[in-house]
């Protein structure tokens, strides 16, 4: 049988979503909780990593932030949207219109994809019963498709792909529902923007999606978990925060996680961003967890 071919990873391509800096002690995430940007942007720079995820502080131009990422040894990646599914045509609009903003912003900083999820709440069905499709309703599910279909115009207006992220604890969270949204949005309209840890805790064929997927994947976020937390958070029924808690996440190359093995799964002429998201970092510290993620990047082009 002929060997696969694999794709070449680069470093440039290899960035991080420091989340590390934002977890807080309830299992959950608190941007006010960030030390000052250029404080972050040299730990990061210090950890070896090149690249960070792009999200361009209110009180900055896209600009501004580029030429400060720039002084740091950074380039930016694909950021991230996201937001409560819409419930009439006024919540609609204003989350096309931060659909439309981010990714211009992701536009002007010289980026040509954005992920797209919807976004959870403390209190939302989902977060209460993770990973398991809590409350599935095909109607709805119809609606955070199109949802997704317009923010995919709407970015595609700025020249920008939209990579659909499936998520743990959103009405886009398994492999089904992944699979339905995938087949029922043209692929010129919204693009695919795996996240292997979340599909993973999800009970999703994470290799067979990105082998059924591979031509639509534009970015993916790499993340790695442990599966018997995952499993025994499901046995006991925890919310997402207790799973959190339990020790769920981990950095990259220190859990369950086959990370080379999913990548191989990928198209070899694939040229998409690698983002590093620890969505709760394992160590005592955000440094030294960033530190390893550096680490982790470093190891796959040597």
């Amino acid at each position: 049988m002929r060997k696969k071919t694999r794709m070449t990873i680069r470093a440039k391509k290899i960035a991080i979503n420091p989340l590390q800096f934002v977890q807080t002690e309830d299992g959950w995430i608190d941007p006010a909780l960030a030390p000052p940007l250029p404080e972050r942007l040299k730990i990061i720079s210090d950890a070896g990593l090149r690249a960070v995820h792009a999200d361009v502080p209110a009180d900055m131009t896209a600009a501004a932030y580029g030429k400060l990422l720039a002084d740091h040894g950074l380039a930016p990646a694909p950021g991230y949207i996201s937001g409560p599914l819409p419930e009439d045509d006024a919540s609609l609009r204003a989350h096309l219109d931060k659909t439309a903003r981010i990714s211009e912003q992701q536009a002007e900083l010289g980026l040509s994809t954005v992920f797209v999820a919807t976004g959870m709440s403390k209190e939302a069905p989902r977060v209460r019963r993770p990973a398991v499709g809590a409350e599935s309703d095909r109607g709805r599910l119809e609606r955070v498709r199109d949802v997704f279909a317009k923010m995919g115009e709407t970015a595609r207006a700025n020249g920008v792909a939209a990579a659909f992220h499936p998520h743990v604890g959103t009405w886009a969270e398994t492999e089904e529902e992944t699979r339905f949204i995938l087949d029922t949005v043209p692929a010129d309209t919204l693009s695919f923007g795996p996240d292997i840890g979340h599909l993973g805790w999800a009970g999703a064929d994470v290799p067979g999606l990105l082998r059924d997927y591979g031509d639509r994947v534009a970015a993916l976020h790499i993340k790695d978990y442990h599966a018997d937390v995952a499993a025994r958070g499901t046995a006991e029924d925890l919310d997402y925060r207790a799973t959190v808690l339990a020790g769920l996440w981990a950095e990259p190359g220190h859990a369950s996680v086959d990370i080379p093995g999913l990548l191989a799964e990928l198209p070899a002429d694939f040229d998409g961003w690698l983002i590093i998201e620890v969505d709760r970092g394992a160590q005592d510290t955000a440094e030294e967890s960033i530190r390893l993620c550096g680490q982790w990047a470093a190891r796959q082009t040597h």
